[in-house]
């Protein structure tokens, strides 16, 4: 990991920012563009332009940004705005258009999760953001989570010793209405959601393990919505709706949900095992029709374990648990048991906004941060060896590496150092 400087980004041809406000960028007005509303920072960051082929992304623009925010249907259109930063925030098959055109421009630009839907996309994206040396920012904010903080703190304290294992179950309760009503659920938006929903995950488990995955195996099927015969009871979502205009948390069971998207070739129950580079062996399941909906992280190191309940997102409640003595059996009455307090505001537990705090600073100085574009290509490079593994019949897939040349430079430009102490060679 290289030892980095604060301040070491670059802005391509671009001025740094002198004590004005930034302006602020949108590709993609939908679901996930109230995101770049907490940009919005009066005398420090403003979003002036939006670009959005549809007609309500149009409209929305206005609504969430304010009636002088200019509005475009193609994002080259947005060059001419002097743009400071650009939130790409188009569906995941989208991203690696308007992402490489504005770091070719030499604009700092941020990515939603997934990075992009394929390791040859990804790698596309990193080689602009080296050749231009521009910022590129991946929104990962599950690392701003706090419950997911503390428990890296505690690894980084040695309080289970050195990691050796790290298992994640992920209950999507609400999985039928989010990822089978609309392009979530066409392989060709998103390869998968072992990869679209589990990037995160995936992610976070390279993280808290301070290493890579080089290999998986992997199985999962379209266990639930494949058969239901409600399926085909509509064409393709009608023109510019989103998931809160069909969300309804009382449909239950997952086989009474209706208008279902067309095509289905995803799989709804993925599992799968990894080893990383570092020796560290992970396993990681993801199911869309359980009743709840939460993230359980177990790391097991060779002085103890610990495992959250709950996760903190959304307002609930979330405590971590530590076993680091020798008893017989079960016991409920952990070793140590931390309540993680969850601010009331924003989305995520807090992380949201302090995602955006985090890029807005990194657009306008450089430094480094907690999120990493050569991270986000490792979730994705292993989420789609994974789904490669998965529909080969569980065969073993290696993860490709990317180019050392690439790994250097985003080390030295954006990887906050090992914490005092660490057992592991923490990478970003």
């Amino acid at each position: 990991m290289g030892d980095g400087h604060a301040g070491d980004g670059h802005m391509g041809d671009r001025a740094e920012p002198t004590g004005t406000e930034l302006r602020i960028g949108v590709v993609g007005v939908g679901q996930r563009a109230p995101l770049a509303t907490l940009a919005n920072r009066p005398g420090h960051a403003r979003v002036v332009s939006c670009a959005d082929p549809h007609p309500r992304g149009q409209a929305d623009a206005g609504l969430l940004f304010g009636a002088d925010v200019a509005v475009h249907e193609r994002y080259e259109d947005m060059l001419g705005d002097d743009l400071d930063a650009v939130f790409v925030l188009t569906p995941d098959h989208l991203h690696t258009g308007p992402a490489q055109f504005f770091l070719d421009a030499g604009t700092p630009v941020f990515v939603e999760k997934p990075l992009a839907i394929t390791v040859e996309d990804c790698d596309t994206l990193l080689d602009a953001a080296f050749r231009s040396r521009t910022r590129l920012y991946v929104g990962h904010n599950l690392r701003h989570l706090p419950m997911l903080r503390r428990m890296r703190e505690l690894i980084d304290k040695g309080t289970i010793g050195t990691v050796r294992s790290i298992w994640c179950r992920h209950f999507v309760g609400h999985g039928g209405d989010f990822y089978f009503k609309d392009w979530h659920a066409e392989r060709a938006h998103t390869n998968g959601l072992l990869l679209q929903k589990g990037a995160h995950d995936l992610d976070v488990i390279h993280w808290l393990a301070g290493g890579y995955t080089r290999d998986v195996v992997a199985h999962g099927t379209l266990a639930v919505y494949g058969d239901n015969p409600r399926r085909d009871a509509r064409t393709p979502v009608p023109d510019g709706e989103r998931m809160p205009d069909w969300y309804d948390p009382d449909i239950w069971p997952p086989s009474a949900l209706r208008d279902l998207n067309p095509v289905i070739d995803v799989e709804d129950l993925s599992m799968m095992l990894g080893r990383l580079d570092n020796g560290v062996l992970t396993s990681y399941q993801q199911c869309h029709f359980t009743p709840d909906y939460w993230r359980n992280y177990t790391v097991i190191g060779d002085e103890g374990r610990l495992e959250n309940f709950g996760d903190g997102i959304d307002g609930d409640p979330a405590t971590i648990k530590v076993w680091n003595r020798r008893r017989s059996g079960y016991r409920q009455d952990a070793d140590l048991s931390l309540d993680v307090p969850t601010p009331d505001e924003g989305l995520h537990g807090g992380a949201d906004r302090a995602l955006v705090d985090e890029f807005l600073r990194f657009a306008a100085t450089g430094g480094r941060t907690e999120t990493s574009p050569m991270a986000a290509r490792e979730a994705v490079a292993c989420a789609a060896a994974a789904t490669t593994s998965l529909r080969s019949n569980g065969t073993s897939v290696a993860v490709p590496e990317p180019a050392p040349a690439l790994v250097d430079y985003f080390a030295n430009h954006q990887t906050l150092p090992a914490a005092a102490g660490d057992p592991a060679a923490r990478q970003a």
